[in-house]
């Protein structure tokens, strides 16, 4: 996970995803940025597999994170499990 500040409390968010994608059936269908209560900040949608593409990474931007948050977490879902693998920790720059 890569965090860039865009100024006026917004942010980007690049976010790296390892996941085994065997097509429209079962894939990696987006991630999620949480704050340190679990309330979700933002949601990056993935429209689609990424069988030949792994690991792949995707941005969300114009995320706006208040200055009170100094770290939040970054987790993934996919079409089949959920919500599942490992989350990440990163702070807020």
């Amino acid at each position: 996970v890569q965090v860039g500040h865009n100024g006026e409390g917004t942010y980007t968010f690049d976010v790296t995803v390892s996941h085994a994608d065997t097509g429209w059936e079962h894939y990696a269908n987006k991630w999620d940025i949480l704050d340190e209560k679990g309330e979700v900040l933002g949601t990056r949608t993935l429209h689609h597999p990424h069988v030949n593409e792994q690991p792949f990474t995707r941005s969300l931007t114009a995320v706006e994170i208040s200055q009170s948050i100094k770290k939040v977490r970054i987790r993934a879902h996919d079409s089949v499990h959920q919500y599942g693998g490992r989350v990440v920790s990163v702070r807020i720059p």
